[in-house]
């Protein structure tokens, strides 16, 4: 075993671009692991739980580590990483002349008619970026997560006197003016438009409106706190205003992971007193879900509302036992916890919807479980599973082993930013998990995957439908039709 370890110093990249390339460098055959950080505290630590002894850095210096086979697997990695970090270069940015690229959001800011930042920094610096966007006359879309919610009123509040909208802290997704931001689908334009405090949330929307022929606006993310008691939907409302006064929005939809209570009565209230009628998509007990809150927008701007192509027609035997959610999205795992709740009692997860739900300190299934696989606790010393899809091929195993599984549900969320081919990984996964229950003389074990996609998504949908589908996997475009087939499967109805 070989194993190389460096540091550049000086050398910045953003975290997106490096959880990217750490995905092609862990590809290399031979790479047993493989890490592109900056040199943070977080990041170190994070090298000392994969094995490495982390070299002396700081926050602005690339830290490279593998380990792999022999020396050969070794330089083939780095060769990889090389080439890797050479993709998302673009010379200057596109900045006119011989001018050096910009040191900073506001001097950046000043060789552009840009009017929106995207900020995906370490959470420790991400403040200072986005203040500096604000100060420079720019929205700011923050990327990043890990940034105290003190931190996050400040810039909101920053953000509503100057008339400019903060996105997040920990957005993932936006569109703006037809561009995408984060994980983003490939949407059409159109009449809709979204205020989304949810990543995944906002992708299913736009991807069942997309599949009906109705397009998006812009969809502003707001971050998954701003409905909480804490930040008071600060951004939310900005948000609906902006939409509010936008000629080419004629529909809102509101969406969020469960809020708080008394936050979701005061932005309703707010909502219906604008010109511009909203829906509401605000998960929890009682709530439409998902895909019936697509439906209405669909009917709401006189489309018609049919199922385009499927392939969730996959017979599998009936065995009941317990149903595993191992899912990329946590708004999805909410949605999929929510109806799954309804039918089966408590379902433990990391992201319980009752604190009595919660799952062990040792992450382990008990009964019906849904894990939401983005969070921390998993993406310790790993990207998100949406770029990086290891930690959910290994539970993937580990369901499989549990005899008292049935049923696998998975999320697969496509667009741009995600793994180039998902189903390349997952549907060899979910072969040998099946074969393995199978040669153990338990039956079938029985798969459902909800598929977050759009036609035109670079990852061809159709293809990754098939592939998952030729696994066993029964495939749906909705995740909540996903989640009710898994509740079914569980419960031993065929």
């Amino acid at each position: 075993m070989s194993e190389h370890v460096e540091v550049r110093h000086g050398a910045y990249h953003d975290s997106v671009t490096l959880m990217q390339v750490s995905r092609d460098v862990s590809a290399v055959e031979g790479v047993t692991a493989a890490q592109a950080a900056m040199g943070t505290e977080l990041n170190l630590e994070l090298l000392r739980d994969m094995g490495f002894e982390p070299p002396s850095a700081g926050a602005n210096d690339l830290v490279v580590a593998v380990r792999a086979s022999d020396d050969d697997a070794v330089r083939r990695a780095v060769d990889a990483l090389e080439a890797a970090l050479l993709q998302p270069a673009g010379g200057n940015g596109g900045i006119a002349g011989e001018q050096s690229p910009p040191r900073t959001v506001g001097s950046a800011a000043r060789r552009t008619a840009a009017d929106v930042a995207l900020v995906s920094v370490p959470g420790a610096h991400a403040f200072t970026e986005a203040m500096d966007a604000l100060e420079a006359g720019l929205s700011v879309m923050v990327f990043s997560d890990n940034v105290p919610v003190e931190q996050e009123v400040r810039l909101k509040d920053e953000g509503a006197r100057r008339g400019l909208l903060v996105m997040g802290p920990d957005c993932g997704t936006a569109v703006v003016g037809g561009v995408g931001l984060g994980f983003a689908n490939a949407v059409r334009p159109g009449p809709v438009g979204l205020v989304a405090a949810s990543g995944t949330g906002a992708q299913q929307l736009m991807c069942l409106l997309d599949t009906r022929a109705v397009g998006v606006s812009h969809c502003l993310g707001v971050g998954g706190r701003d409905l909480s008691a804490t930040v008071g939907g600060r951004a939310t409302r900005q948000a609906l205003a902006m939409l509010d006064e936008d000629p080419a929005t004629e529909l809102i939809v509101l969406v969020s992971k469960p809020p708080d209570p008394a936050v979701a009565a005061d932005i309703t209230a707010y909502a219906e007193k604008l010109s511009t009628p909203v829906l509401l998509a605000l998960l929890g007990p009682g709530h439409d879900d998902l895909t019936a809150v697509a439906r209405r927008t669909v009917e709401a701007t006189g489309a018609t509302w049919a199922e385009p192509w499927s392939w969730d027609e996959q017979p599998v035997p009936a065995r009941a036992g317990s149903l595993r959610g191992l899912f990329a999205g946590g708004t999805l795992c909410d949605e999929a916890m929510v109806i799954a709740a309804d039918e089966l009692g408590p379902i433990t997860s990391n992201i319980a919807l009752r604190p009595d739900w919660a799952i062990g300190t040792d992450l382990r299934s008990d009964g019906h479980t849904m894990l939401d696989l983005g969070d921390d606790a998993f993406t310790h010393g790993r990207a998100h599973p949406m770029i990086d899809q290891r930690g959910r091929l290994e539970r993937i195993a580990a369901e499989a082993a549990d005899t008292a599984c049935s049923v696998v549900l998975l999320d697969v969320v496509l667009g741009h930013g995600a793994h180039p081919d998902p189903a390349s990984e997952l549907a060899p996964a979910l072969v040998a998990a099946r074969d393995s229950v199978r040669a153990a003389g338990r039956g079938e074990l029985a798969v459902v995957v909800s598929l977050c996609a759009t036609e035109d998504d670079p990852q061809d949908s159709r293809k990754q439908a098939e592939a998952l589908h030729g696994a066993g996997a029964a495939v749906f475009l909705s995740n909540a039709a996903a989640a009710r087939r898994g509740v079914e499967l569980s419960r031993g109805r065929s």
